[in-house]
């Protein structure tokens, strides 16, 4: 049996599953116990964040998880990925030559869970709802371009772009497009708590501790009907504090499989073992990470100050030390592997140079050493972030022009903060909506951007971005792309560091697991089963 199961990918821009090894197949039982799955994510009810689960708030991969599993979308990325296909829609497609209208035919008889009949006016009031409400994580602007919805009977929906959007397929298979019930989800304002109902392959029942959601139970809903397998008839989410009791959990046999977050202890453990009953799935991923920052902030305004820091962070040195084999250096927002990637802040800046540096600093008047503080999350993005941070201090104090300090918080209180603006440069993460090379330009440089952040350069946003989307073949729109990330190495609104792998490990009975997860790190728990490994 071999220890570890490559997930390659097929080609650039477009990552597919390849089955191997153990743990690979997607055959086994539907039937039999319940899959029990871990996850350092955490959830909980509070002023701010008082309707985790609801589609028109969500724009976090973990909850993106749990909502995959129950709200279903008028198309999906297909197993292996690629270009969306129908999911709730019976077919979909632009039909027009400037990709401006977009018509949906729903499947005949879908249902809600509950039973209640969806038509394409419940597909209108989600899409409607999540534009009206506006919330300020962001998630509604990926329906940016939405002008009008139309519906044509009961199974006809039609969208009228504003602009051209070829991406538009892509988004409307994202949990923000999810079609939701109108007697359940109020029209003005967002579900509080932890209820969460759809059409999608499973029910879910939270199970909730002092406002947090300790476990969801999926139950497979016997009244879906779209374009997936379901291979089980039930699934568990547990959500551990840490790492390591997850990972005792898996050993202990208390829990099937594991993903996100796993530290690279525990996945260099896993991939140099030679025997036991646990396999590790190391699938190609598109998560980043990258510095943000306040650029209204008076310590970083001058961007002189976020170049400097741009010429002196060394890559290499920050993923040898810290995530070894299981990361690689990042040159731009889009990964290395996404069509339209251009390595821009490499072609800018070269290799880490402290005189350099100090040439920018010095060339603005910029008084030195400048005092920063790194914030970042202390339980979000796993718990090598804290090294991570420490070896960007490092660095960047080792120049002799900065003098920097470091600040860790819980995300519950970390990502608040970022978004009221009380950080001047932070850490943050990226698992994309859609592999894409829009998914990680647009979000942040966009109106309405996910960060909150004031940069607004306006040749992106009026002229770049929509260039862009009007090209159907992505290759076409390589020179915009590039043009925009270069825009973001000149200015330094954020700043890349890595790309990383993800990975799954899981007890040798679990099947499926090669599928478990795609490139933009969706967790498709109807992909396993519990079978006879090979």
């Amino acid at each position: 049996m071999n220890r570890k199961t490559l997930v390659l990918p097929a080609v650039v821009g477009l990552l597919a599953p390849v089955l191997a090894a153990c743990g690979g197949s997607d055959g086994g039982s539907g039937g039999g116990d319940a899959i029990v799955v871990g996850t350092t994510d955490r959830f909980s009810v509070s002023e701010d964040a008082p309707a985790p689960l609801d589609p028109a708030y969500a724009y976090d991969v973990g909850l993106w998880n749990v909502l995959r599993q129950t709200t279903q979308t008028l198309m999906v990325q297909p197993r292996g990925d690629g270009e969306p296909v129908p999911e709730a829609a019976e077919k979909c497609g632009f039909t027009d030559t400037g990709n401006e209208r977009y018509a949906c035919t729903l499947r005949d008889g879908l249902k809600f869970a509950n039973g209640d009949p969806i038509t394409a006016e419940d597909v209108k009031y989600s899409i409607e709802r999540a534009l009206s409400i506006k919330d300020e994580n962001g998630v509604f602007a990926l329906l940016s371009t939405v002008d009008t919805v139309e519906t044509q009977g009961d199974r006809e929906v039609i969208f009228h772009l504003k602009t051209a959007d070829a991406t538009f397929p892509f988004k409307l298979s994202t949990p923000v497009a999810g079609i939701v019930n109108p007697d359940q989800y109020p029209k003005d304002k967002l579900r509080e708590g932890f209820e969460l109902d759809g059409s999608g392959p499973y029910t879910m029942k939270a199970e909730v501790k002092d406002n947090e959601l300790t476990k969801a139970v999926f139950t497979k809903n016997p009244n879906y009907k779209g374009s997936l397998k379901v291979n089980n008839d039930k699934v568990e989410m547990v959500f551990f504090d840490d790492a390591e009791a997850m990972g005792k959990a898996l050993e202990k046999g208390e829990i099937d499989l594991m993903t996100r977050a796993m530290t690279p202890d525990q996945i260099q453990k896993l991939t140099n073992a030679t025997d036991g009953d646990i396999d590790l799935v190391e699938v190609a991923g598109l998560e980043i990470r990258y510095l943000g920052f306040n650029t209204d902030a008076p310590t970083v305004k001058n961007k002189a100050v976020r170049q400097a820091m741009a010429q002196l962070i060394n890559r290499s040195e920050l993923v040898s030390e810290v995530y070894g084999s299981q990361a690689e250096p990042l040159y731009s927002m889009v990964p290395a592997s996404i069509t339209g990637h251009s390595n821009s802040f490499f072609n800018k800046y070269g290799d880490p140079s402290v005189s350099k540096a100090k040439s920018l600093l010095e060339d603005a008047g910029v008084s030195t050493p400048v005092k920063l503080t790194l914030h970042y999350t202390t339980d979000h993005y796993g718990a090598a972030t804290k090294t991570e941070f420490e070896q960007l201090q490092k660095q960047l104090n080792d120049s002799g022009l900065f003098d920097v300090d470091i600040d860790g918080k819980p995300w519950d209180k970390f990502r608040p903060a970022e978004l009221k603006g009380e950080y001047d440069v932070f850490g943050m993460g990226w698992f994309p909506d859609f592999p894409d090379a829009d998914s990680f330009l647009a979000p942040f440089l966009d109106k309405d951007n996910t960060l909150n952040s004031p940069y607004a350069n306006s040749e992106v946003i009026n002229t770049l971005i929509p260039e862009s989307r009007r090209e159907a073949d992505r290759l076409s729109a390589a020179d915009s792309l590039t043009r925009i990330q270069d825009i973001i190495a000149a200015d330094v609104p954020m700043l890349p560091l890595w790309q990383g792998k993800q990975y799954v490990a899981a007890r040798d009975d679990i099947t499926g697991t090669a599928y478990a997860l795609n490139s933009s790190s969706t967790l498709q728990v109807w992909e396993l089963s519990r079978g006879v490994s090979d």
